[in-house]
């Protein structure tokens, strides 16, 4: 019984994917809702990042890693 069900939820799920990867539901790429979410999750480090005023200290890090690498 339990080997049945397991073999139908495979069967079900790979079915699933195969249509979305080549049938007609397939994913074409990403929607505008991906879109609008990764820009609020930029827009969110932006502002946390210029809210604690960590912007000099980050350019100031990676000015003197830069200085490290090249040895200047």
């Amino acid at each position: 019984m339990l080997k049945e069900r397991v073999l139908e939820v495979w069967v079900n799920w790979t079915l699933t994917i195969a249509g979305r990867i080549r049938g007609r539901e397939r994913d074409a790429g990403a929607g505008f809702v991906e879109y609008a979410g990764l820009m609020i999750l930029i827009a969110g480090i932006y502002t946390l990042i210029d809210g604690l005023a960590l912007d000099n200290k980050i350019s100031t890090a990676i000015g003197n890693a830069v200085s490290d690498v090249v040895g200047g």
